[in-house]
């Protein structure tokens, strides 16, 4: 039975049973491409991982009355759906469970989630599994992210048209430049990104949340020897001792006179994660009521200027506040996805967001950014700071190449 879309904050925190409930949103760690932890892992292989995490930690829920599985996926070869189904059915859903693959660039982990929670929402679904998985070692490049497209055709593209293809340095180079988003600043907020990442992983606030993965590890100054199994437990991007000043010494990675760095923009990184939703009447029936964590509201998209797609969350969030009938201030924590720091200041600052509510365990300039995983990821570490924040509302919201923004609305339990 379809549930209509809550307006204003009592509704928006008012409990009933066509809610979209979650009841786990687990994440493998996130490490860096060619270097970290899974550099020698398959894409299949992290989700699989996070797949059967999820199963493991809903025991009382038979895999048979899943509907289906929804994962965000931006490079892999067809989509990744050969590969997503088989670590599927690998982590041992029975074969009778759909599955598919989605792409919406950055925001494509989000994009899973949030087509799982329309399909409930429609009667279409029950329970499902929303996620994503990337694995940018193998997969990222100039075959990936092409700069010249159809070159004969070029002159009869409009100029918009033609930025679809842009690099998203570039991007976030406009973005400064047009909203005067400042190096220091960029730096400053990098550095800071690092600083609540490296407390809250110091702190164990990530344990809960990830997902152990042993797997296959070459070491890159001994190339002919044997792979070592490790099991990696931590996300390996963060820098502990990184400061705006450190920062402030790295050459710009796009453009000569540029802002944007390898040090304030998000590590290319290899991840996977997802969670599990169904409709609050399915978890009592089932008895699982009880493991409920958060609720999903709902998710707006919005486009924008394709040569300044940084600014995506700035349009998306208020599109998205409007529908729910909630403004800035009723959200108590806020995940905006580090594309690059230009971006996310420049939609914190537009949007008029407190910073302190903003990615405060760090975000993808610390964490690290496996594109088709990140909204996943995102959810993932809200959920936990909702519960110790003793906030009730955060949101997810993401930049999205080729010029677009989404946000996604989660309630605690």
């Amino acid at each position: 039975m379809a549930s209509p879309i809550p307006r204003g904050l009592k509704q928006v925190l008012q409990k009933g049973p066509n809610d979209i409930v979650i009841l786990s949103s687990l994440r493998t760690a996130v490490t860096r491409a060619k270097k970290g932890g899974f550099k020698d892992a398959y894409p299949e292989e992290l989700l699989a991982n996070v797949l059967r995490a999820t199963l493991k930690a809903n025991p009382n829920l038979d895999p048979a009355l899943i509907d289906d599985v929804t994962i965000g996926s931006v490079l892999q070869e067809l989509g990744g759906a050969k590969a997503g189904r088989m670590a599927q059915i690998h982590a041992g859903f029975p074969t009778s469970v759909s599955f598919n693959t989605i792409n919406r660039q950055c925001s494509s982990g989000l994009a899973a989630i949030t087509a799982v929670g329309y399909g409930i929402r429609a009667g279409a679904l029950n329970v499902g599994v929303g996620g994503g998985m990337e694995h940018m070692t193998r997969n990222y490049g100039s075959r990936a992210i092409p700069t010249v497209l159809w070159p004969e055709l070029k002159e009869s593209y409009s100029q918009d048209a033609q930025d679809c293809i842009m690099p998203m340095g570039l991007t976030s180079e406009n973005v400064a430049e047009r909203y005067g988003i400042t190096r220091r600043d960029q730096d400053i907020f990098a550095a800071a990104s690092h600083a609540k990442a490296s407390a809250a992983q110091k702190a164990g606030r990530f344990d809960s949340e990830i997902v152990p993965v042993t797997t296959k590890f070459y070491d890159p100054e001994n190339p002919d020897a044997p792979p070592k199994e490790i099991t990696v437990t931590q996300d390996d991007g963060i820098r502990h001792n990184i400061s705006a000043e450190k920062m402030g010494t790295l050459k710009p990675a796009f453009k000569a006179d540029g802002a944007s760095t390898a040090g304030n923009s998000s590590q290319v990184s290899d991840g996977a994660a997802a969670a599990l939703l169904m409709r609050r009447s399915t978890a009592e029936e089932l008895g699982l009521s009880g493991s409920i964590k958060g609720r999903w509201v709902a998710t707006a998209v919005a486009g924008c200027a394709p040569d300044e797609m940084g600014v995506g969350p700035a349009v998306a969030i208020p599109k998205l506040l409007q529908q729910v009938g909630l403004t800035v201030a009723d959200v108590g924590v806020w995940e905006i996805n580090e594309a690059f720091a230009s971006q996310a200041l420049y939609s914190v600052r537009k949007l008029g967001i407190d910073e302190a509510k903003v990615n405060p365990n760090g975000g993808a300039i610390a964490i690290g950014h496996p594109l088709g995983a990140t909204g996943a990821r995102q959810l993932a570490d809200l959920l936990p700071e909702l519960e110790r924040s003793g906030q009730d509302i955060g949101v997810v919201s993401m930049c999205i190449g080729t010029g677009m923004g989404m946000a996604g609305m989660f309630v605690r339990e």
